[in-house]
């Protein structure tokens, strides 16, 4: 049992770690073509400006047309960082890119219905966008790490043509990856001894419906178990099927992709602690608010 166990603990932390990784790079690769092509001040006024209220709402649409999971969305934030992006808009691409992209609506839609993926989508996109200016105006932006925006301060004239263009971006792209490589496999670790030795049971033992506090459970337990959308669908019809109530899957699924344990990691070497758990508390409330609402629809 125990050898069983630990082969698809291995073969988990494998996979995923490789795909992480391959996904991280190439994304970063893309960020930096986009700031070798696109300037700061374009990157600025496309979120707003100044207009703090406007660059959140972008932020979020961009955040929902974003098809990215929660580590693939941090190369991103990164960018928007390095260019000078507003916090406020930045913090709430944060929060909708791994919660609001086409993949995840469409899951629900599949799995719970169009009207609890319209509810999601909407209390979501509100949420991310009300908290990242409330996360701006509490003045949290004093608790990103400095080097995770350090910017070229370099005079010189580079050059402009494609080929330097694209060795520069795959440089800034495997730079980043060494200094952010051991959160992203200290996570994909954890991930895989508890996708290994922490049977299914467990889960819905714990957020069944004879549970009042099912919901904010199926969080605290969705969080570890860093749930891809693509191995939802068949987890959330099982668990529904053995009594667990939607609003629970929900939540269910929002703490794992909203927070795994992979992107808290890496968020960790771009965050200092206290906006750390800003937005961990932000994924939580999403989560627990998302489920309720998903539970008295339901009724």
């Amino acid at each position: 049992m125990f050898w069983n166990n630990l082969t698809v603990a291995v073969n988990y932390f494998v996979e995923i770690a490789v795909e992480l990784a391959v996904l991280f790079i190439g994304i970063t690769f893309l960020v930096g073509l986009i700031q070798e092509y696109v300037p700061d001040e374009t990157i600025k006024k496309a979120l707003g400006g100044r207009n703090k209220i406007i660059g959140s709402i972008l932020g979020a649409g961009f955040g929902a047309l974003t098809p990215f999971c929660s580590c693939s969305t941090i190369p991103l934030l990164l960018g928007m960082l390095k260019a000078g992006a507003p916090f406020a808009a930045a913090m709430t691409f944060l929060f909708s890119s791994p919660l609001l992209n086409p993949v995840i609506i469409s899951l629900f839609v599949i799995l719970l219905g169009w009207k609890v993926a319209a509810l999601y989508f909407v209390v979501v996109f509100i949420a991310a966008v009300v908290i990242g200016l409330l996360l701006d105006g509490l003045g949290f932006s004093r608790y990103v790490k400095p080097a995770a925006v350090v910017r070229n301060s370099c005079d010189c004239q580079q050059s402009t043509d494609a080929k330097s263009r694209i060795q520069r971006s795959a440089g800034f792209a495997f730079s980043l990856f060494r200094q952010l490589m051991p959160y992203l496999l200290l996570g994909a670790g954890i991930g895989a001894f508890i996708h290994g030795f922490v049977p299914t049971d467990i889960v819905s033992r714990l957020a069944g419906p004879s549970n009042p506090l099912a919901v904010p459970v199926a969080v605290i337990v969705g969080i570890p178990l860093y749930i891809r959308a693509e191995t939802m669908i068949p987890i959330g019809l099982a668990l529904i099927g053995k009594g667990m109530s939607v609003g629970a899957v929900l939540a269910l699924i929002i703490g794992g992709a909203g927070a795994s344990i992979p992107e808290l990691t890496l968020l960790s070497a771009i965050f200092k602690k206290r906006l750390l758990g800003a937005f961990v508390v932000t994924i939580f409330t999403i989560a627990v608010t998302a489920g309720y609402l998903a539970n008295l629809l339901a009724l």
